[in-house]
């Protein structure tokens, strides 16, 4: 059995660092490694979830229990199905108060791998060891952010409407490879799926003012469900993170095709990329219209696929 240990002094509430840790289904955008929480079970104290994570540059996936003790502000956790190579992974979280706006965040983990296989066990710490650091690291950040994170948080939708099969929609929105022969904006869309259902998309999309930003995403793909959940791991200026959803929910009439955003925005880049005087208010309307505008093009897209292929297949009279 191995045992790591970490811990981090975050200039914040306890109370506030144990709201971030507790809700997990926020974790893909205060967790650098975290790409998408799928909640199965929850009744305040027992959660369960589905976890997609980065780990020594790869996307792996587990299923997690954990149990919250909101008073004693600690957190056990377990890997019901874990990743390989682990054969085992628990471990527990703890937040110590230290004054009224000072805590400790602890992260203990302990794991075992099959027959104590040397490689195994070095890649398995050398993960554990990068991931649980950059989960400090960002947690304590954005705990530390405490009394304007509010204003630096911001999630919207898009939609419209289709008449159409929902698969052509789904294909569209799947084969995000072929999106710059569509928008003129992206001018390089590179997808690599080595796992199925599990893309890496790397884009560079040329701006309104001449500049290209280069992005790199993780897609997670449920096409049964009809939904694309993302996470930007390489994020263009602005977006301390970014994550998403598309989803296409067919119903008796036809089909309503939906982009969601969660953006946690960067204040130190405001007036850089916006220029002298920009506030945040200025910054929340430019990404709100930026990031909603370039979805909404690419579901009038998918809304155009699907409901060609339709007229091509009825006869003209």
């Amino acid at each position: 059995m191995q045992h790591t240990s970490y811990s981090v002094d975050v200039a914040a509430p306890a109370g506030v660092v144990y709201a971030l840790i507790a809700d997990t289904t926020q974790w893909p955008l205060f967790v650098p490694p975290s790409v998408h929480v799928e909640r199965l079970d929850f009744d305040g104290t027992l959660d369960r979830f589905g976890m997609w994570a980065t780990a020594n540059g790869t996307v792996t996936s587990w299923v997690s229990r954990r149990s919250l003790d909101p008073r004693l502000r600690t957190i056990d956790f377990h890997q019901e199905v874990p990743a390989p190579p682990a054969t085992s992974m628990g471990g527990r979280w703890t937040v110590e108060e230290l004054g009224p706006a000072r805590s400790r965040l602890n992260l203990l983990h302990r794991f075992e791998v099959r027959d104590d296989d040397p490689a195994d066990a070095e890649w398995l710490t050398r993960a554990t060891d990068t991931n649980s650091r950059a989960e400090l690291d960002e947690l304590k950040r954005t705990a530390e952010l405490w009394t304007k994170l509010d204003g630096l948080l911001m999630t919207f939708e898009d939609s419209v409407r289709v008449h159409g099969p929902s698969e052509l929609v789904y294909d569209f929105l799947y084969r995000a490879g072929d999106w710059p022969a569509h928008l003129p904006e992206i001018t390089r869309a590179d997808v690599a799926e080595d796992r199925q259902g599990v893309q890496l998309l790397d884009t560079d999309t040329l701006g309104a003012d001449g500049v290209t930003e280069t992005s790199t995403a993780v897609r997670v793909c449920f096409p049964h469900a009809g939904r694309i959940v993302f996470k930007q791991t390489r994020t263009p200026r602005l977006l301390a993170a970014h994550t998403g959803e598309w989803a296409v929910n067919p119903d008796e009439t036809g089909v309503t095709a939906v982009a969601t955003h969660q953006v946690l925005l960067r204040e130190e880049d405001i007036e850089p990329v916006l220029g002298p005087g920009a506030d945040l208010t200025q910054a929340r309307d430019h990404v709100r219209r930026t990031l909603g505008g370039a979805s909404t093009r690419v579901l009038h897209l998918a809304r155009r696929h699907a409901e060609t292929a339709v007229r091509t297949l009825i006869p003209q009279r």
